[in-house]
């Protein structure tokens, strides 16, 4: 019986990844000082594996900013716009695949990034590999045989990890019509083919192909890409052993085609769907030579595992097959684990003995190997018996529930589920109390976190100074934010959520049910690291949490003032949510507490109320058949918050980078009166769904691309809201930006706001004219 990894964190216990990163951006340190930050990462986490007993750790799973973006390099899939760069030798493989993600914005040269969206139903964002008819392909960059290379060096037995090639064209995007990027395969695998061949040539024996495209809803022809790209690797290369995963779902239809692929060892995500080892064992795989991985441990929650539940999932496979061909792994990737619950020192103890983190996992791995391998072994059923008594610890403990929260969430009228009148209704009566102008102009709500804000609140934690001196320093930076958009002349303002640490976790703190953390960070994207929340029991809002804060910003100014929430799927989706219950009563509990918040800003005199739902599209589960039940209680648990004001109030709600087209009718059933959206990078092309829907509702569609520090001009900004124009009627269109603006530097972000109103104004004008 063999343990393996799929991934491990790659950010550093200490954020060491994000620090390196920030500071080459500011220029600095050098080039070869991120790659040591990188080399010591690597061998840090190889060296933890290996002594945590992992019998094959993973290598290239370390990125610099994303797999997906370092596949890209890799394959020769970089767009003619960056070729530029490549030609006049203006960067160096660093610079280049920063400045795909991030944009390249110096001297005469003004490159626009690439499309980044979510890596299917998590939090993390991945870059959009951009396809074109006849593209080529050629090997470009050789980080995997480097990679390998160095953690041989190094002594440790690891396996590179690739992300294979069908995933790796269906997960991109044709950028130009006529042709299906499937149809580009046969010219990226000759690439592919160099890369096992180096790989081959430098000792490799397991090679672990990352295909997550099989969890997904796949045609024949797309089914077929898979038939024939793992045939013609095993003609090729007959001595290599493809380890092949997917993860997220089970592999459904798509489960013939992968028992007939010639593979080492599948593996089996038995976390979101136990069900598919049955599957398996009842068909004749259990007589061929191919090896079985389980992925017992949940690589994308942060409870420790059922042992029991576990080893009943290894007993079963060990009962049909020999033993030998059983390997223990986690779910998926630990890329979406925090690093080291060690780090965890103010923690609750009681709360802390229920949680595992990437580190402790590995631990988890082991250990089930152990059991399942030797019964007798004292040591093992000790560790045994001690994960029974806190998971029955954790069933019994008097801080997970509350019977008013339970007995309130039974309680919910459709009544209270929706406004009290339609969208055209509350229209007229928003614009007679709002009178705001054509194409009105705001932002979606956060204003540049300085290192002089982060440092008040550093002091204020740390005592340094008083609730009072820390309060005050806030009051006096909102004030600033709000002077300088009456001054502009942005109609809708935003008190800029100095006092915020992050849009889940400020909300998480003032929430009754939730734990934190001090180390728990996870990657979302690049460099942002994201520390999520612990829902570990009932839900509700003991007091209020914002109304002091929008109440202040209100009385500043005579412009109307957005209140700052976010909404409950959001909330759910990017905390790690407790496991005793289904996840859509969490969410509505949660929604009651917004609900509660949102009648408290309209009775505090605040009229324009958004409610952010990044994550709705991200929670959708990854089978299309299973769609539709979550968007049922998805949007309800929407609907609850927002329904409990008057029709003259209006509700914002936000989304982060989503395709609409396929749930636009569940977009349209959350009734917000007005939806900003993140469009720029896509060239207004995600407007498409809410024109052919005929959406009835207001829309912003993002004008400029906050992840990116380039600043657009305001015409580029003009040629973007004309397309927007051209498909939704001038009347229904606000102006913003794409996100929140706090990771963004001042400076940028005053020079493209001034430049978004000029726009604005410029297109009221020529309407009016």
């Amino acid at each position: 019986m063999q343990t393996h990894n799929l991934g491990y964190p790659r950010i550093g216990n200490h954020r060491e990844l994000k620090k390196a990163n920030e500071a080459y951006w500011a220029g600095k340190i050098s080039a070869h000082e991120l790659e040591q930050t990188g080399q010591s990462i690597r061998r840090f986490n190889w060296l933890l594996q290996k002594d945590a007993g992992i019998d094959w750790v993973p290598c290239n799973d370390f990125s610099f900013y994303d797999h997906v973006l370092d596949t890209c390099l890799m394959t020769g899939a970089i767009p003619e716009r960056f070729h530029s760069l490549i030609e006049k030798k203006q960067v160096n493989h660093l610079d280049l695949l920063f400045a795909m993600a991030r944009g390249y914005q110096k001297n005469d040269d003004d490159i626009p990034a690439m499309e980044m969206t979510k890596w299917f139903d998590t939090n993390y964002h991945y870059i959009v590999p951009e396809f074109k008819t006849n593209q080529k392909f050629s090997f470009f960059h050789n980080k995997i045989v480097n990679e390998f290379a160095e953690a041989k060096r190094g002594g440790f037995q690891a396996k590179p990890v690739l992300l294979g090639p069908v995933s790796f064209l269906l997960l991109g995007k044709e950028k130009e019509a006529g042709f299906n990027r499937l149809e580009l395969l046969d010219s990226l695998l000759p690439v592919y083919f160099e890369v096992l061949k180096r790989l081959d040539e430098n000792g490799a024996y397991f090679i672990q192909f990352d295909e997550p495209c099989l969890s997904l809803n796949l045609s024949d022809a797309e089914r077929g890409a898979f038939t024939k790209t793992y045939q013609a690797i095993k003609a090729k290369f007959p001595d290599l052993q493809i380890i092949l995963t997917s993860y997220f779902e089970c592999y459904g239809n798509n489960l013939q085609t992968v028992l007939a692929l010639p593979l080492h060892t599948l593996h089996l995500d038995l976390v979101r769907c136990p069900s598919q080892l049955n599957d398996i064992l009842e068909t004749d795989f259990v007589k061929s030579k191919m090896h079985l991985s389980l992925g017992v441990i949940d690589g994308r929650n942060i409870w420790k595992n059922d042992f029991k539940q576990s080893l009943s999932l290894i007993d079963k496979a060990v009962e049909k097959m020999d033993k030998e061909r059983v390997w223990i792994a986690p779910s998926c990737s630990l890329l979406h684990s925090p690093c080291d619950l060690d780090f965890e020192v103010k923690l609750r103890p009681e709360i802390k003995q229920w949680l595992a983190f990437a580190k402790q996992k590995l631990e988890e791995i082991v250990l089930l190997k152990q059991l399942a391998d030797d019964k007798d072994s004292e040591a093992a059923n000790i560790k045994l018996q001690e994960n029974i008594r806190t998971q029955q610890l954790r069933e019994t403990s008097l801080l997970i529930h509350t019977a008013e929260v339970k007995e309130r969430v039974a309680a919910i009228t459709e009544k209270e589920a929706k406004r009290s009148n339609t969208f055209e209704v509350r229209k007229e009566k928003q614009r007679a109390t709002l009178r705001l102008p054509l194409f009105p102009t705001t932002t979606i709500g956060s204003f540049p976190q300085t290192k002089e804000v982060r440092s008040w609140r550093a002091k204020w934690k740390k005592g340094e100074l008083t609730g009072e001196q820390y309060n005050q320093l806030l009051k006096d930076e909102t004030e600033k934010a709000i002077r300088w958009q009456e001054e502009i002349g942005i109609d809708v303002l935003v008190h800029g959520e100095f006092e915020r640490n992050d849009m889940v976790e400020y909300f998480g703190e003032q929430l009754a049910g939730f734990a934190f953390t001090e180390n728990g960070w996870v990657q979302s994207y690049g460099s942002r690291c994201v520390k999520p929340p612990i829902i570990f029991g009932d839900v509700y809002r003991p007091e209020p949490m914002t109304v002091g804060w929008s109440s202040y910003a209100q009385s500043l100014t005579s412009k109307w003032m957005k209140g700052m929430l976010t909404g409950p799927v959001t909330i759910l989706q990017w905390s790690f949510v407790r496991n005793d219950q289904p996840r859509s009563e969490t969410c509505t509990q949660i929604a009651l507490a917004i609900r509660d918040e949102v009648i408290d800003l309209e009775k505090a005199g605040i009229r324009i109320i958004q409610i952010d739902e990044p994550a709705i599209r991200e929670g959708l589960p990854l089978r299309k058949e299973n769609w539709q039940e979550y968007l049922d209680w998805a949007v309800r648990a929407f609907r609850i918050a927002a329904s409990g004001v008057k029709d003259e109030t209006q509700i914002h709600t936000h989304m982060c980078y989503s395709e609409f087209n396929d749930i636009i009718e569940s977009i349209a059933g959350m009734d917000a009166d007005v939806i900003t959206i993140e469009t720029s990078r896509s060239q207004m092309e995600l407007l498409d769904a809410f024109a052919d829907f005929k959406y009835p509702n207001e829309i912003g569609p993002g004008v400029y691309d906050i992840h990116s520090p380039r600043v657009p001009s305001k015409q580029e900004m003009i040629t973007l809201i004309e397309k927007a124009k051209a498909v939704i009627p001038p009347e229904q269109l606000w102006i913003n930006p794409d996100c929140g603006l706090k990771t963004r530097g001042w400076e940028e972000t005053r020079t493209a706001l001034i430049e978004m109103i000029g726009a604005a104004k410029e297109l009221r004008q020529l309407i009016t004219v």
